[in-house]
């Protein structure tokens, strides 16, 4: 079998044959790349992701149970009208990424439906008790809550329709799966706690054997903490490269 294909030796292949090429060839491609996102960083992030919503659960109820239930607050306008401001701005961020046809509409969707949340339940909220508060209600049904689950259906719709696309150029065939189901940037096995709390025994097993494996060369260091570089006026020892 020949090493190259021309584009010509390609045109003639059937759409089964051209899809089963292009699975090998991503399969190729998956095998030789680095495996994205089970790097420690990664891990140390989604841990602190974790730790971060247990706190928060946590000051959450601290909040419910000390916080009063009226307060008077100043610099209610600026707030209201920045809030405001930054919802403009993502309506005519979103407007202009719809009009070009750019990936970042997508985040822009996602950025606009929650603005609309927390604009509808603020509202609600705040002026219950108050003479304002049928509108705010109004407001949030017919307004709000529409828009942000609209452009929380088109966020999810346009995430669906680039991912079967790159499932078209990467020949699979078959309906998108979920998006829960479907990796980030590729595989990662095992959580990232267990990750992280084997990745020091990990490095230093492999350290010992590579130091095992060569005993021709000189003597391994193992892995410690920096030592201070020496100071610029002296040239007799240069910092290491």
């Amino acid at each position: 079998m020949e090493k190259t294909l021309d584009a010509e030796a390609v045109a003639t292949l059937s759409v089964a044959e051209r899809r089963k090429l292009l699975r090998a060839l991503v399969t190729l491609e998956e095998e030789a790349a680095p495996v994205p996102g089970s790097s420690w960083r990664w891990d140390a992030v989604l841990v602190f992701i974790v730790a971060s919503c247990v706190v928060l659960a946590a000051w959450i109820g601290v909040l419910a149970v000390t916080l009063p239930k009226f307060y008077h607050t100043g610099n209610w306008r600026g707030a209201w009208v920045g809030f405001d401001v930054a919802l403009l701005a993502t309506f005519a961020t979103t407007g202009w990424a719809a009009w070009r046809r750019r990936q970042l509409l997508i985040i822009c969707l996602v950025v606009l439906a929650t603005l609309l949340l927390c604009d509808a339940w603020f509202d609600v909220v705040l002026d219950v008790r108050t003479p304002g508060f049928l509108a705010s209600l109004l407001s949030a049904i017919v307004v709000e809550l529409p828009l942000a689950l609209l452009a929380i259906f088109m966020a999810r719709r346009l995430l669906r329709l680039t991912i079967g696309q790159v499932m078209r150029y990467e020949g699979l065939t078959g309906q998108v799966p979920p998006l829960w189901r479907i990796p980030l940037l590729g595989p990662a096995p095992g959580t990232p706690l267990g990750r992280l709390i084997k990745a020091r025994a990990e490095r230093r097993a492999l350290a010992a054997a590579a130091c095992q494996s060569s005993a021709t060369q000189p003597p391994c260091i193992q892995p410690s903490v920096p030592r201070k570089q020496p100071s610029a006026g002296r040239e007799d020892n240069p910092p290491a490269a």
